[in-house]
């Protein structure tokens, strides 16, 4: 077995331009297949989760690749959230294994809804979804207790670079598992600048930088570019601040708790369409948004959190009385006017086969 994923490794290493556009091509075929033929939204589900659970691990070997080789580094410059998070990971294995494990149950989440909505009944369903609500509250507050900052989404690194960049058939010796297949070649005893002295020596860097770009202030302009940032001195960990009272703990466990009381309010109202459970989750959501803390200018990954957790609002427009009286309405009308229009056609198609599983599915549009 161990065999086996060392060479599946290096196939990884010295494909990894390949493995990458494969992906991708995967992940666009899984939009477009619901309502293509009868289970096509399982099916879709399935190789979505799939896809999510190989990128995972892909991109766990690909970090090690590039941590072992020092060559590529070069080609590498990692953000903000995913030094953060990989020096987590690197610092504490509980964080490392809850984190993963929260990730892998918002991958499988859906899928297991539309394995329970075929088997059994609508409230062991609801009983289900209420389930891996809470064990997911439990991991976030794992992960919450551990670092004792705010959380982010995904609390594991992301790909923070694209694999096309990376050099084709990479030397085995890179793969952190597989040994090298031969040994290095000896070094040659002719030195690299007499092997053909008809060829000039480089220019020095110096003589051939560029000049600092035109603007109105050109010498400021400059070095401001090449300035560090306090972001790029600090310690992995040190990225997010502390939290510092009450208030923003409080803040954390009501944006941690309102998922799970959204489904439980769902689950007793025998639906997703009363009114009850979408206004106490809007109403949690503006309280948590009202306590959290002001991130400071030079917070910037504080700050790109907090504007990801406010743009995901806009999600409630698919949820509960809203979808039912406001948004469905709206895209039934717009897929029917343009359904016989040459290239908003295929739009409407699109939207037709999305909205019976956005009614279906708590999963496709949950907090």
């Amino acid at each position: 077995m161990s065999s086996a994923l060392a060479h599946y490794e290096s196939f990884l290493v010295n494909n990894v331009s390949v493995i990458s556009t494969l992906e991708s091509s995967l992940r666009s075929i899984t939009w477009i297949l619901p309502g293509r033929f009868k289970d096509a939204e399982l099916a879709s589900e399935a190789l979505s989760a799939l896809l999510n659970v190989t990128s995972l691990y892909h991109d766990t070997l690909l970090s090690k690749v590039v941590k072992s080789d020092p060559k590529l580094r070069q080609f590498v410059s990692p953000s903000l959230h995913a030094r953060y998070t990989r020096a987590w990971c690197e610092r504490d294995r509980g964080y490392k294994w809850a984190a993963r494990a929260l990730e892998l149950i918002k991958f499988v989440q859906l899928l297991i809804e539309m394995g329970l909505r075929r088997r059994v009944s609508s409230q062991a369903r609801w009983r289900g979804i209420v389930l891996i609500e809470i064990i997911k509250a439990a991991l976030r507050f794992t992960l919450l207790r551990t670092t004792r900052r705010p959380l982010l989404s995904p609390s594991v690194p992301e790909r923070d670079f694209d694999p096309s960049v990376l050099p084709d058939n990479l030397s085995e010796a890179s793969s952190p598992t597989l040994a090298p297949s031969s040994p290095p070649q000896s070094v040659s005893s002719t030195p690299d600048h007499l092997r053909n002295n008809r060829v000039p020596l480089p220019p020095h860097p110096l003589i051939v930088q560029p000049p600092p770009p035109t603007s109105q202030d050109p010498v400021d302009g400059y070095l401001l570019s090449k300035a560090l940032l306090p972001t790029s001195v600090k310690a992995p960990t040190a990225l997010l601040k502390r939290l510092a009272g009450p208030k923003d703990w409080l803040a954390e466990t009501v944006y941690i708790l309102r998922p799970l009381i959204y489904a439980i309010m769902l689950a007793n109202d025998s639906g997703r369409n009363a009114k009850r459970p979408l206004i106490t989750a809007l109403a949690l959501e503006f309280i948590a948004r009202q306590l959290r803390r002001t991130p400071g200018s030079t917070a910037t990954l504080e700050r790109s959190e907090y504007s990801r957790r406010d743009a995901d609002i806009v999600w409630y427009l698919l949820r509960g009385s809203i979808w039912e009286t406001w948004t469905r309405p709206k895209l039934d009308a717009f897929a029917e006017r343009t359904a016989n229009m040459p290239v908003l056609s295929v739009m409407s198609a699109f939207v037709k086969d999305w909205i019976p599983l956005i009614n279906e599915y708590h999963y496709y549009t949950a907090p």
